[in-house]
């Protein structure tokens, strides 16, 4: 696997997990987060915990005691197998969350943080407290948009594989007067203050969401006439966001949200390094080959797929990061063994050959084995977001799971 690719991987798995983490309850203040950065001695942390787990003795509820001191335990117990803290720091969250009925289970997350972790932290709580690793899921480059006419603007962001509306305007600006006379030009006029007061709204607004975002490389800007060239050229943004502006203007047919992603498509050319308009175009390059009469050089559908790439005929392989299964192995005690994809998977499972209580012996995110498959095969793999119509669509009306081909296959 290229080092494009391992990043991409772990990229993948730090917002899978953090998926997850975040969506987290305890029955009680018994959910632990540790960040422990690189400075930081892993004997220093360890002398920590074994302190938290003598105050904890004093928590009244024993419940809650017993299942703070097993989290302390297992987190003690993972940290023994490190001698010194990795590059960027370590965060671990640990503790029993809900399951069926009046049951809980432990849970334990092992996060490699994509950046570095400047400060130890301890925290015991009824969540996992996962806001510094948040503000690493934002993508460090972004483009701000903004999308203007008379009747209306609307002010966004492009950052990662998402575009975020941040705020939309009507102008209230009134139509054309037809009447002739004094009446008309004194109605000229209004209408022309109208429009000031707008651009002024929509410029003051523009500084609010833009200028201090420190990742903006540029603002892309569009609408469907005059009225966004004549917003820019009479300088109604702020001097420091006018810097950023990027030329040429682009001529969209909306100026709503649906306007945002007009905006977007528009200037993929121009954008560099932006994840939306990358996995756009490998997606359109799916869509184009599935077009042709003989199905060109496309497979799609988890089985289509996987006997392609066991062929090794794939060249691309695309996957929806909202495809939430697991691949699995099956073995039952009549030696029947077989591999399965499954929403979700408990420990027994009943054999679909006989029929017998089975037991899983594998049991992993279904992404991560497709990882696995393609790398035998030196396949690309290109994980796609759902915040794009393009990525809806591949998860959609192909099950998210799609390839652009090397070869045709039978």
């Amino acid at each position: 696997m290229s080092e494009t690719e391992s990043e991409l991987k772990a990229k993948y798995d730090f917002k899978k997990a953090m998926k997850e983490i975040m969506g987290m309850r305890g029955r009680g203040t018994e959910l632990i987060s540790v960040y422990i950065p690189e400075s930081r001695q892993i004997s220093d942390v360890m002398a920590y915990l074994r302190d938290e787990y003598s105050q904890s003795s004093n928590i009244k509820s024993k419940s809650t005691m017993k299942n703070v001191q097993g989290a302390i335990d297992s987190i003690m117990s993972r940290l023994k197998t490190y001698k010194s803290a990795p590059e960027k720091g370590i965060v671990i969250f640990c503790g029993e969350v809900p399951r069926a009925g009046d049951q809980t289970r432990m849970v334990q997350y092992v996060i490699h943080p994509p950046e570095a972790i400047t400060a130890f932290l301890y925290r015991c709580d009824s969540s996992f407290f996962t806001e510094p690793l948040e503000t690493m899921l934002v993508d460090k480059k972004s483009y701000g948009l903004i999308t203007i006419d008379r009747r209306e603007a609307t002010l966004g962001i492009l950052t990662g594989s998402r575009i975020i509306t941040l705020k939309h305007f009507d102008s209230l600006v009134p139509s054309k007067h037809h009447q002739g006379g004094q009446s008309s030009v004194r109605f000229e006029r209004l209408i022309e203050i109208a429009a000031h007061e707008f651009y002024k709204k929509v410029a003051d607004n523009a500084t609010d969401v833009f200028l201090n975002r420190t990742e903006l490389v540029g603002i892309l800007i569009g609408g469907p006439g005059a009225t966004k060239d004549f917003f820019i050229n009479e300088g109604y943004l702020h001097h420091e966001l006018q810097k950023k502006v990027i030329k040429p203007f682009f001529d969209t047919g909306y100026t709503d949200e649906a306007g945002l992603r007009e905006l977007v498509d528009a200037a993929a050319d121009t954008i560099q390094d932006i994840d939306l308009v990358e996995e756009k175009e490998f997606v359109q390059r799916f869509f184009r080959e599935i077009r042709k009469t003989d199905g060109g050089l496309s497979a799609y559908g988890e089985d289509m797929v996987r006997d392609a790439l066991n062929m090794g005929a794939v060249n691309t392989l695309l996957l929806s990061e909202n495809i939430d299964k697991r691949r699995i192995t099956v073995k039952c005690p009549q030696g029947h063994t077989y591999d399965a994809t499954v929403t979700e998977a408990d420990d027994k499972i009943q054999c679909k050959e006989c029929g017998s209580t089975a037991s899983v012996t594998r049991n992993e995110d279904l992404i991560d084995d497709f990882f696995m498959l393609a790398d035998a095969y030196n396949t690309e793999v290109k994980i796609i977001s759902a915040d794009s119509e393009e990525g809806q669509m591949l998860m959609t009306a192909f099950g998210g799971i799609a390839a652009i081909l090397r070869y045709r296959i039978q």
